[in-house]
């Protein structure tokens, strides 16, 4: 089997997975493109596994590995999606810059900086 094949196959999966995390607006599409980067990564570490012919098979157990960080990554990420969803009513990723916590000016309402306890290390100087 010549490495050409799947390197290039990898190559284009990985390609694809990249333009998706950075083109798309949707939180669970862009999941679904990580995953498809992690999937050409898996081909990659398989196919030169065979191609050297590894007595141990390191490239397979390493995409064991990869495969579970992938399922706990994806049911994370899914669990933040669905609250997101549940509070904002969009999995819009441009809208998940509304979180961060504003300053809300000089009267001294939450967020602001003069509303928060000194921790000591200031009061002591």
């Amino acid at each position: 089997m010549h490495l050409a094949y799947p390197a290039v196959l990898a190559v284009l999966l990985f390609c694809t997975g990249l333009y998706g995390v950075l083109a798309r607006r949707n939180a669970i599409l862009v999941l679904m493109s990580v995953e498809l980067m992690l999937n050409a990564v898996n081909l990659n570490l398989v196919a030169f596994d065979v191609w050297l012919r590894d007595a141990l098979h390191g490239g397979q157990a390493l995409t064991l590995f990869t495969i579970a960080i992938a399922a706990a990554e994806i049911g994370i990420g899914l669990a933040i999606v669905l609250l997101v969803y549940r509070n904002r009513g969009s999995s819009d990723i441009d809208r998940l810059r509304d979180l961060a916590e504003q300053p809300a000016g000089p009267d001294g309402a939450a967020g602001s900086p003069q509303a928060q306890p000194d921790t000591g290390a200031e009061a002591t100087a």
